[in-house]
């Protein structure tokens, strides 16, 4: 009985992952404004790192400062721990690549339908955010394995 139960959890684990993954590119690409005829019309690169946060730092806009930064790295870290969870084998910092990876697909489809600006402070924050999920997991399941 136990198999089923633990199979079942996986599955909802899985579903609720994809619906994650759906939520985030909905966020981020797939926004408002979005039209695959609008494809390479108004996407924006900003290759100079933290760029956009100084502003918000002399304005004093902890609000959206926090918003953004922290934002970048929380949305990432269910991606780390998904990963985390179902490839214990892998690494921090292979799931750390897998992260980058992912927030390199959506800062390019940001670029290609120019719904966002495509930060290279996106793509370090979001990777750490999937490091610290993986992080966060892997220290979890290796406390609660050594209690049992």
């Amino acid at each position: 009985m136990r198999g089923k139960h633990s199979s079942r959890g996986n599955q909802i684990f899985t579903i609720l992952f994809a619906v994650y993954i759906g939520a985030v590119l909905r966020i981020t690409v797939f926004r408002s404004g979005f039209q695959i005829t609008r494809m390479f019309q108004g996407g924006q690169w900003n290759l100079t790192l933290f760029q956009a946060y100084v502003p918000l730092i002399r304005q004093q806009n902890w609000h959206r400062f926090i918003y953004l930064f922290a934002g970048n790295i929380v949305w990432f870290v269910p991606f780390g721990v998904y990963l985390q969870y179902k490839k214990r084998a892998d690494s921090i910092l292979r799931i750390s690549a897998y992260g980058f990876l992912f927030s390199l697909m959506i800062e390019t489809l940001q670029y290609v339908f120019g719904t966002g600006y495509s930060e290279l402070d996106d793509l370090i924050l979001n990777t750490l955010g999937a490091g610290l999920g993986a992080g966060f997991i892997k220290h979890a399941m290796r406390h609660l394995s050594s209690n049992t």
